[in-house]
């Protein structure tokens, strides 16, 4: 436990929640368990129909640290947005409402930014629970890499001065996405990123979710929102020359492996379970 709440800087957990009264217990639970004692939860109910409001009133009610704002329905990236303008952290950390932290996340990784000015954003391994169990293999951050595909999860820490230098949360992206796009418009490519080398953040798999109902097209659209907007980045690391290249060169090697004897022996040997799965799909 943090020593002295006097001495000790704000941390602010935002909470956006839409519809998710049945998980958001677990996630508010994990916040009032966390060893660093100088915390504020914000809990922005995003015009949900459900019991969330409820749930939220109750950790109003055992915790002053905890506070509830209602708004109508706007997206997950509106909801931060607000949550963080009233927010009297220095610190910022967005937690999802189903998902949930480790007792120590907020301790350690206070600690890192604490020392290290230089640090711009701190995040941690992760593990999924609910549908699916088990670690989750986050790639190594590399900024270039980051281009590509999210490497980091929403629950990462930040300054909220660094953040009040930014647009905030991009609400064009109501289907998705925003957290990578975010990170996008919060970093550069000199800026330093620390993963902690625990397991402090773990993240619910639902049988359905924003992500998880995203379709080619949609994903298509969401890219391109992110393209647009970091398209001098993109340009930058990204030549087309170079990525016409790369695209011949990973044909040959697929038209290589599909060739081979090793490939068409799997795939006769895959055939009869090909076959029965699609028989009782």
């Amino acid at each position: 436990m943090t020593e002295s709440k006097n001495l000790s800087p704000i941390v602010s957990v935002i909470v956006p929640c839409y519809n998710n009264g049945n998980y958001l217990a677990e996630a508010l639970e994990s916040v009032l368990t966390q060893t660093y004692a100088t915390w504020e939860c914000i809990i922005l109910d995003d015009g949900s129909t459900d019991n969330s409001a409820r749930v939220a009133q109750a950790y109003t009610e055992k915790d002053k640290r905890f506070s509830y704002i209602y708004q109508i329905n706007k997206g997950v990236s509106a909801a931060r947005n607000a949550a963080i303008k009233t927010s009297s952290g220095k610190y910022i950390l967005p937690l999802d409402a189903d998902d949930k932290l480790s007792p120590e996340y907020v301790t350690e990784a206070v600690k890192v930014l604490e020392k290290n000015n230089d640090i711009k954003l701190v995040y941690c391994k992760a593990e999924l629970f609910g549908k699916k169990k088990g670690s989750w293999n986050i790639p190594a951050y590399s900024y270039k890499q980051l281009l590509i595909e999210n490497l980091i999860f929403c629950s990462a820490v930040f300054r909220k001065n660094d953040f009040e230098k930014t647009r905030g949360y991009n609400e064009k992206m109501a289907l998705g996405f925003e957290d990578w796009e975010f990170w996008l418009t919060f970093l550069s490519d000199t800026d330093k990123v620390f993963q902690l080398p625990g397991v402090h953040f773990y993240y619910r798999i639902n049988k359905t979710s924003r992500n998880t109902e995203l379709d080619i097209e949609k994903q298509k659209q969401l890219r391109a929102i992110i393209y647009s907007e970091h398209r001098d980045t993109y340009d930058k690391y990204f030549r087309m020359p170079d990525i016409i290249f790369d695209n011949y060169t990973l044909n040959n090697t697929l038209s290589g492996i599909q060739k081979s004897k090793e490939y068409l022996i799997g795939r006769i040997i895959l055939a009869p379970i090909r076959f029965l799965m699609k028989l009782f799909k």
